[in-house]
């Protein structure tokens, strides 16, 4: 369910997870989660980019939680 743009179980974890933000050669923002891997995603922001990797780990714990994986821990 989604709640304010986001979903209730990632509004209830309150869960912290570091961020890497670089630019590339084309001047787009590569946003990556380390401690989700494969968790990435890109925007021509900062705030774009920091707005969809926000999207991204959502949808990535989300879909551990819908399979009954183990969350990752947030490392802050």
């Amino acid at each position: 369910m989604n709640v304010g743009g986001r979903s209730k179980l990632f509004k209830e974890m309150k869960m912290k997870y570091r961020i890497l933000i670089e630019q590339d050669e084309d001047g787009m923002y590569v946003a990556e989660c380390p401690a989700l891997p494969g968790c990435v995603s890109q925007g021509k922001t900062l705030k774009s980019s920091l707005n969809n990797i926000s999207d991204a780990i959502e949808g990535y714990l989300e879909s551990l939680k819908k399979h009954n994986e183990k969350i990752a821990e947030a490392a802050v």
